[in-house]
């Protein structure tokens, strides 16, 4: 169970991703969206990177970025608040896993908290496997250290996932 509350501002940090409707003006638009979520702080975003779609279904290439938050909610909060972001800019919970998608926004890690529920899984099981969730996560958090995994920046990058370069 999340320890937020109105009196302590804890870390998150969330990993975005496009590839669909012009995927960098997307980001660019979650990032906004983000610092509007109430009692929610955005302190930091990654630059942006174009990667090679995850998973084996042909298509467009992704955009990726990852934002510091601080925030007031819990992670159930936090989530929810996610989620919806992502059905305003589209997103169908139904989507095909690892496809297309308009917006995915991710809770990569919260606090120094470890959640284990059917649709709230806290750090992220793909941020090792992942280069891009790893290398926009060094660039907002060098320092972070994710529960399980060690410090991030100490997480050596994957050089057999797909392609990944910096664009922004």
């Amino acid at each position: 169970m999340s320890n937020a509350s109105d009196d302590h501002w804890l870390p998150a940090y969330v990993g975005l991703g496009s590839n669909l409707q012009g995927p960098a003006g997307q980001l660019a638009s979650a990032f906004d969206l983000l610092g509007a979520i109430p009692k929610t702080r955005l302190i930091a975003r990654s630059s942006l990177y174009r990667s090679a779609p995850f998973g084996g279904i042909e298509q467009p290439d992704f955009v990726n970025a990852a934002a510091s938050l601080l925030t007031r909610l819990t992670a159930r909060q936090l989530l929810d608040e996610l989620q919806e972001i992502e059905a305003r800019r589209g997103r169908e919970r139904g989507d095909v896993h690892w496809g297309p998608r308009v917006l995915d926004l991710d809770l990569l890690a919260y606090a120094n908290e470890r959640i284990d529920e059917p649709d709230l899984i806290v750090p992220h099981p793909g941020i090792a496997e992942r280069n891009f969730v790893l290398l926009p996560l060094i660039d907002v958090a060098p320092g972070l250290v994710i529960v399980g995994l060690g410090r991030i920046a100490t997480i050596p990058i994957n050089h057999l996932e797909p392609k990944i370069t910096r664009i922004l």
